[in-house]
């Protein structure tokens, strides 16, 4: 079932333990965080996410395309990226196809019923996907990790690429253990076709209830084939470790970074727009397509804070990548942003009734 927490067992918790990032009984983040936390900023409550706030969804749907036909396209640079929404995104490098964190399910939540709701569909149905070299997972939370979503791809013949722990899910809603590699940080593994992924440290947190906090590792990956290298952040605040992951795995052509979903008390654990910009910066290469927005209602500032922000303190704009849902772009040959999400004017949120953040597994202490 999906509602419910696992505990891993066996040779799988075995590895676990012997992780450098677990200690008693669960794993830590072992990178300071550079972010300081707003300690004397009141954290919201599960009133505030019912009926506080304004602005926190789009009065209409957002500018999307249909990529499909883009994708029939040959990629002239050899990278092409396709944000699809909140982290999703279908990138396609040196000649192979990686769906990260993919999630279709309507809401963000263990319950069909209530629980965070999508605010902007998918520009693509699941099953016009075209095919698939690996599906890469960071992080176990219901807005990176979606029961419906990993169902429709148990059906598919592609390898997942997860961080410690996070594959006893997969196989428990059907993905066969032969397909499933668990990294833990500074891990790599390598496909046919010379494309790899290591996992690299994030600042962050995981459970999918009450009682599985910090049960599995939370990951950025980096991701290279024989051309082309791309950062992938998870979820994560700011952290020592972009510039260590910067001199170890980089550079890279593009990097993929959150910056939706903040809050001043959640400053460890999430970057927000301008602590993505630092982390870019420290990083040290790569065009920034910004991920982890756009999509659900996750926190208290308006749905588009994080791209205007982007957009009006990015050092290098011209470096900004800021494509519509759908939109199949190659870094190498992207233009200058245009502010497209102008034309879905905020409004008071909407069915607040239903739509709590993550009420199980809001962020913590760590």
């Amino acid at each position: 079932m999906a509602l419910f927490a696992r505990r891993a067992e066996g040779l799988r918790l075995e590895r676990m333990q012997a992780s450098g990032q677990y200690a008693d009984g669960g794993f830590v983040n072992t990178y300071p965080s550079s972010a300081v936390r707003h300690s004397d900023e009141p954290r919201p409550t599960l009133r505030d996410f019912l009926f506080g706030g304004e602005g926190r969804v789009p009065t209409r749907p957002l500018p999307s395309l249909d990529p499909r036909e883009a994708w029939l396209r040959p990629i002239d640079s050899g990278l092409r990226a396709t944000w699809l929404g909140h982290s999703t995104v279908l990138l396609e490098i040196d000649g192979l196809r990686v769906l990260t964190d993919p999630v279709w399910g309507p809401r963000a939540s263990p319950f069909s019923f209530m629980g965070p709701k999508r605010f902007q569909p998918v520009p693509v149905d699941i099953a016009a996907l075209p095919p698939l070299d690996a599906v890469l997972i960071s992080h176990d939370h219901y807005d990176h990790l979606d029961y419906p979503t990993i169902r429709a791809l148990t059906k598919l013949p592609v390898p997942f690429i997860t961080s410690l722990g996070v594959g006893m899910h997969l196989e428990a809603w059907g993905v066969p253990a032969e397909r499933i590699t668990e990294l833990d940080w500074w891990e790599r593994t390598e496909l046919p076709g010379g494309l790899s992924f290591t996992a690299a440290p994030s600042h962050h947190f995981s459970g999918r209830s009450l009682h599985d906090r910090n049960g599995t590792l939370w990951s950025s990956f980096v991701i290279q084939g024989e051309r082309h290298s791309v950062f992938f952040s998870g979820d994560t605040g700011l952290s020592p470790a972009f510039a260590e992951i910067g001199e170890r795995l980089g550079p890279f052509d593009l990097v993929m970074i959150e910056v939706g979903a903040f809050h001043p008390s959640w400053g460890n654990v999430h970057l927000g727009p301008e602590n993505a910009l630092l982390a870019w910066q420290q990083l040290g290469s790569g065009r920034l397509l910004p991920v982890h927005w756009g999509t659900f209602n996750l926190a208290m500032h308006r749905w588009d804070q994080p791209a205007e922000v982007l957009l009006a303190e990015a050092p290098q704009p011209e470096l900004l990548l800021m494509p519509r849902l759908g939109e199949a772009i190659e870094p190498a040959h992207a233009e200058l942003p245009s502010p497209w999400w102008r034309s879905a004017a905020a409004a008071p949120w909407q069915d607040s009734a239903l739509q709590a953040a993550e009420f199980l597994v809001l962020p913590g202490k760590d």
